[in-house]
């Protein structure tokens, strides 16, 4: 009886392996559109993506991280400045990425248009914009048919500090870049990821399946969970895959230990005096520490991150969530399943207790 059991579980695990293992053809004639790519998992994603061979067009901030990432590339990979708050940037970026993967409509609009009237418009639309054309034929056999890949990776995460600390435009802040920004770049982007039958992949974080510290954060992370969730149900029938990155804790310039560690002590000085009252410096203090040690633990092994990304953009068959770091994996999964009692214990039982606690 076990020895069948052990057969059937072996067996299962091969054949999970094997279709991992797939990979989709022709990656060289695909485009991939990369929001975040100033540094971090944005910027190795660009470049891992790049030196595969795929035809990476990477957005910035910045000129200047443009510049840099443009150095460190071949010349294949291109870049154009993009702030995912803006709604002219967005469209400005999507018109540009469609100059280079070709907008037309099933390969057919790249075509010149004539102006026809009454009963030759149908002669005319037969003629000139006919899949039988060279013209498309050729846009087709090259392979150019949308946007394979969209990569929703910009994102921040400021000041690192309790909801009741947090002022209003620090939460907008990250809700207008980490959600509103994800959602209005997918839209723009969509007809040309659907024509392609493409793929979307969308950073979220662990976070955003276990709430915990950092409020505006996490509720901007949630909200891409059910997005992404949400779209993948709606356009399912298109032959877009949607999946969603989950990292846990990685040392990236959005937890760079100084600059966050600086923002928290801002944070906790602007704070009204009845909040200071209530939970006191000693309180702030030790919660400083912990944030501290937690800042220095994340991993610097960004690749366990980027791999899932290219592994969603590359494989013939994408999970739907990707969850990257060993922290992710065998804590916050685990604990996500948990009654909320046990967990809210866990997660909180290392917390100082502010001065007018009951």
């Amino acid at each position: 009886m076990w020895l069948y059991l052990a057969a059937f579980v072996g067996l299962y695990y091969l054949l999970h392996w094997y279709r991992e293992r797939q990979v989709v053809s022709h990656l060289q004639d695909k485009y991939v559109f990369i929001t975040g790519c100033d540094s971090g998992f944005g910027n190795l994603l660009a470049r891992q993506l790049d030196a595969r061979g795929l035809r990476v067009l990477a957005a910035c901030l910045t000129e200047k991280g443009a510049e840099q990432l443009r150095g460190q590339t071949s010349d294949r990979l291109e870049t154009v400045t993009l702030d995912v708050t803006k709604m002219e940037s967005i469209a400005a970026a999507t018109q540009w990425v469609k100059e280079h993967v070709g907008d037309r409509d099933g390969g057919l609009t790249l075509l010149p248009r004539l102006k026809c009237s009454g009963a030759i418009i149908a002669h005319c639309s037969t003629e000139l914009l006919g899949s039988s054309d060279p013209l498309a034929s050729a846009s087709q056999n090259a392979g150019i048919t949308g946007l394979w890949g969209l990569v929703n990776n910009a994102g921040i995460l400021t000041p690192i500090t309790l909801c009741e600390w947090l002022n209003t435009e620090d939460s907008m802040n990250m809700l207008k870049v980490n959600l509103i920004g994800v959602i209005q770049v997918t839209l723009s982007m969509l007809p040309l990821v659907r024509r392609a039958r493409g793929r979307i992949v969308n950073v979220s974080s662990i976070l955003g399946r276990v709430a915990f510290f950092v409020g505006g954060y996490c509720v901007s992370k949630y909200g891409v969970e059910a997005f992404s969730d949400i779209l993948r149900r709606e356009i399912q029938h298109f032959g877009v895959k949607i999946s969603i990155v989950e990292p846990g804790y990685f040392r990236t310039g959005m937890t760079n230990m100084t600059q966050s560690l600086e923002r928290m002590k801002q944070s906790w000085k602007e704070a009204p005096k009845h909040i200071k009252e209530t939970y006191g410096q000693q309180y702030f203090d030790a919660l400083y520490n912990i944030m501290k040690e937690g800042l220095l633990n994340c991993s610097t092994n960004l690749n366990l991150v980027t791999d899932c990304m290219e592994h969603a953009l590359t494989s013939v068959h994408p999970r739907t969530r990707y969850s990257a770091g060993w922290d992710a994996k065998f804590f916050f999964i685990p604990l996500s399943y948990l009654p909320t009692s046990l967990a809210d214990y866990i997660l909180t039982r290392s917390w100082p207790k502010p001065a007018q606690a009951v």
